[in-house]
């Protein structure tokens, strides 16, 4: 018989954001999901300031466990989160997200007929007057219809709403802790899940709103950091593969920078634009400073050791 309700452990990683942290408290709250069913689990990657006063408003209506660790990034902080859950199922979003009402059931309902696979749900830009959050969403947005074409055939998904098998999750190492940063780790995730013959599955019901508050600094940082995980990445495929290093076609950036034509209307289309080319120019900043830093280190290495 499919358990009706399976248990969830829900796993944040948070990193000195106390307010957003208290925001997505606030729609843990609200989740229309027998409260004995799920779990959350908050992992402190090092922040600066104490993260009590976020939590502490929701500890007489959620099952909540804050754990702290050394600020080590957000895919050994799920790991650490994930080596304490209970769950059945595992439930990854981000301390800058607010969930659905209707989030868990949804999973429940998508896993009660396709237990053994990874979901990964639709995320929404939560802050529509933003227009730096709204150009880095329609990335993500325009990623999930190139790699997720086919919702069963799916590719990739973002770490801010993804569930999945504790004991699959476990079974294949968790997230790649090389990644130091929110930067291509949910990606190389999702190769290796399906290198191991699991499947992922999209379903746009399981809704998130994510609520980064963007300004042009912190906009051209957070895509400057996409490039060096996205070399990290490419590294680790090509040695995977054990070929030369590849990156996408050219006309997947052309279409890129078209997707925002569909997509949004009014003068708001040329803002977009602009900003998605900056994020591009950003991006190619990274992953060749990235790869010029690592060619330095082991010249260095190369260097040390003949000596």
């Amino acid at each position: 018989m499919i358990q009706k309700h399976p248990f969830f452990s829900i796993i944040i990683p948070t990193y000195n954001r106390l307010e957003r942290l208290a925001n997505c408290f606030e729609s843990l709250s609200h989740l229309d999901y027998p409260r004995e069913q799920f779990e959350v689990i908050v992992i402190d990657d090092g922040s600066d300031m104490p993260l009590q006063p976020a939590v502490a408003p929701f500890l007489d209506q959620l099952n909540v466990t804050l754990l702290k660790q050394l600020h080590a990034g957000p895919a050994r902080a799920r790991n650490t989160g994930a080596e304490r859950a209970k769950g059945e199922y595992l439930a990854f979003t981000d301390d800058d997200c607010l969930l659905a009402p209707n989030w868990l059931k949804n999973l429940a309902a998508r896993l009660a007929t396709l237990p053994d696979h990874a979901i990964g749900g639709r995320t929404l830009n939560g802050l529509p007057d933003n227009l730096y959050s709204m150009a880095s969403q329609l990335l993500i947005h325009y990623l999930y219809t190139y790699y997720n074409s086919d919702p069963h055939q799916a590719r990739f998904f973002t770490s801010n709403n993804l569930a999945l098998p504790a004991d699959y999750f476990h079974k294949i190492g968790g997230f790649n802790t090389t990644f130091f940063r929110a930067a291509a780790e949910d990606r190389e995730f999702c190769e290796r899940w399906l290198q191991h013959g699991y499947r992922l599955i999209y379903a746009p019901e399981v809704l998130v709103y994510h609520a980064h508050d963007l300004l042009f600094r912190p906009f051209w940082r957070q895509h400057f950091n996409y490039g060096r995980g996205a070399f990290r990445y490419h590294q680790l495929h090509a040695r995977h593969k054990k070929q030369r290093l590849k990156i996408e076609p050219l006309s997947f950036y052309f279409n890129m920078l078209r997707y925002p034509l569909s997509q949004i209307h009014g003068t708001k289309v040329f803002s977009i634009l602009l900003l998605l080319f900056i994020s591009q120019g950003a991006n190619a900043s990274g992953f060749l400073w990235e790869m010029v830093r690592q060619i330095i280190s082991k010249n260095k290495q190369t260097c040390s050791s003949s000596l």
